[in-house]
């Protein structure tokens, strides 16, 4: 089989390791399904829905399947942690439809690669898998641009045991690569693509735009049908390597995941009231984001103004960076007094969360 096509191997679970090194050769991150700082449990309902951090749920149609973050657990020999789907309903995938497991890579960790050029190279892509379902699977690297596309297969022969897969894919010669700090490379697993997103495996197609591979079996199609997934890695060369943590160590990892996510809970903080109707408050971040980000507020914050208690539901950014964030919080109960300082009180449940996700 030549470099120009598909090489898949397969094999039964022998044991992997979460080696503490080397950085920076696994191109995904969090590859061993470590990191979820936005819950365990995830039952997407709209497209683009991030789950376990940095693996995003793409869907037509909400409340098909969900995702958890399962830990502790002995299932793949050496991984502690894997990311687990599982089919709500029989869906029948028509030909628009697309079901996936997503990770957008930026082009500052893949410049190397040279994708674009006459001296792009391969790069092998391994990870574990299993599944309560049988057959040939499938998925696609593509760029974020969508006029490159390379649909792979891959094969799970026995129901409900780890299986290790390795697929060679051959460097994209042509294709737009963003080449800013925005998404260049879009790794996708298919859970059920309908015949308008999918392509023949094995092969750069340039100029249309795939999802998955022709043929491979959905998940989505099966009522409670399971596909599990970890050690997902994807390196320079023709040939898989041990997994290694693209940061080298789990504090590396979950830095990695907060230049895109993260959150805290500002308690014992003390805000300013600018006026009777909001507070501002401002954060210097413990990691430099990809982006200026986003800020939501998840849950409730309690204020106290020195006579006053009242809650907060909801926050938005009044001016954001890369390194530090400053947001106004419109009370949903009770007004504080002009221009008094406020205490958020530690009795909250609220967090608030920060995205400059691709």
């Amino acid at each position: 089989m030549s470099r120009a096509q598909l090489t898949s191997t397969v094999e039964q679970n022998t044991g992997g390791a979460v080696a503490p090194a080397p950085a920076g050769k696994n191109r995904i991150i969090n590859g061993a399904m470590e990191i979820s700082q936005r819950g365990t449990s995830f039952t997407p309902t709209t497209d683009s829905t991030y789950t376990l951090d940095r693996w995003i749920a793409r869907l037509t149609a909400a409340s098909k399947y969900s995702v958890q973050q399962v830990s502790n657990s002995s299932t793949f020999v050496g991984f502690q942690n894997y990311l687990a789907v599982t089919s709500l309903a029989a869906t029948t995938v028509n030909s628009t439809d697309f079901y996936t497991i997503n990770q957008y890579i930026e082009w500052q960790g893949w410049s190397d690669a040279a994708w674009g050029t006459s001296s792009a190279k391969p790069v092998t892509l391994s990870f574990w898998v299993q599944s309560s379902l049988t057959g040939t699977f499938g998925g696609s690297i593509w760029s974020y641009g969508s006029d490159a596309n390379y649909p792979f297969t891959y094969s799970i022969p026995v129901a409900n045991t780890p299986t290790k897969i390795s697929i060679t894919i051959p460097g994209a010669t042509a294709g737009t690569w963003n080449i800013t700090n925005g998404g260049s490379v879009v790794v996708n697993f298919g859970l059920g693509v309908g015949s308008s997103f999918t392509g023949p495996a094995g092969a750069w197609v340039y100029g249309s735009y795939t999802r998955g591979a022709n043929g491979a079996v959905n998940v989505v199609s099966t009522n409670g049908a399971t596909w599990y997934i970890t050690g997902v890695q994807l390196e320079l060369g023709s040939s898989s390597t041990p997994f290694a943590r693209a940061a080298g160590t789990f504090q590396g990892e979950l830095a990695l995941c907060q230049r895109y996510y993260q959150e805290f809970e500002p308690t014992a903080r003390g805000i300013f009231s600018t006026t009777s109707q909001s507070n501002r408050d401002g954060y210097g971040l413990p990691v430099t984001m990809r982006a200026a980000p986003s800020a939501t507020l998840n849950g409730t914050l309690t204020w106290y103004d020195g006579t006053t208690v009242g809650t907060m539901t909801s926050i938005s950014a009044y001016y954001s960076n890369t390194t530090y964030v400053e947001f106004d919080a419109v009370p949903a109960t009770g007004t504080p007094v002009a221009f008094r300082p406020c205490l958020i009180l530690l009795a909250n449940t609220g967090k608030i969360r920060l995205s400059s996700e691709l």
